[in-house]
């Protein structure tokens, strides 16, 4: 896919024509958690989930170079995936911000790996780290899912910038 200029000559994507492109795909809200070497739980807001494969049952999440928590992630074995319900857009909210300490007066539990699962979610999931690539401004982190518990509901949902419901 290329951006077309004018006299139909292609011109270089800009990061807002990159934004806007890539915010036209819908995605589902997470948030991915992580305990320090102090045992401290930590995580943020990320819609940059993705199933890999069935075997070995493999996912990925993308977090930038300038994240905050980039570095207590690449020293973590095990991460977890928390996939939001269409009721929790003030947990998406609240680990999306900097400067505050996510997890006060939030229901979590450790999973069998140590890694923090919150109450309430649609989806759990307990993941290994299998390997961590290095992908422009970002690293993508492999990882295979180890558990994870289910529940019904209706999920969370980002398009065009924007907090959205299914059927909206």
């Amino acid at each position: 896919m290329s951006s077309e200029g004018l006299g139909g000559q292609a011109a270089p994507l800009t990061s807002e024509q990159f934004r806007r492109a890539s915010g036209r795909f819908a995605t589902g809200i997470t948030i991915a958690t992580v305990r320090d070497g102090q045992g401290t739980p930590h995580g943020l807001t990320v819609n940059s989930f993705a199933s890999v494969s069935l075997d070995p049952p493999l996912v990925s999440i993308c977090l930038g170079h300038a994240v905050s928590l980039i570095e207590i992630f690449r020293a973590a074995s095990y991460f977890g995936i928390n996939v939001l319900a269409e009721n929790q857009r003030p947990l998406s909210e609240r680990f999306a911000r900097k400067g505050q300490d996510r997890f006060e007066g939030i229901d979590w539990e450790p999973g069998a790996n140590g890694v923090p699962l919150i109450a309430g979610v649609l989806a759990a999931m307990e993941c290994r780290t299998v390997e961590r690539i290095r992908a422009g401004d970002h690293d993508i982190f492999l990882a295979q899912m180890v558990a994870a518990r289910v529940v019904e509901g209706k999920p969370l949902v980002h398009f065009a910038s924007g907090y959205r419901r299914l059927g909206e």
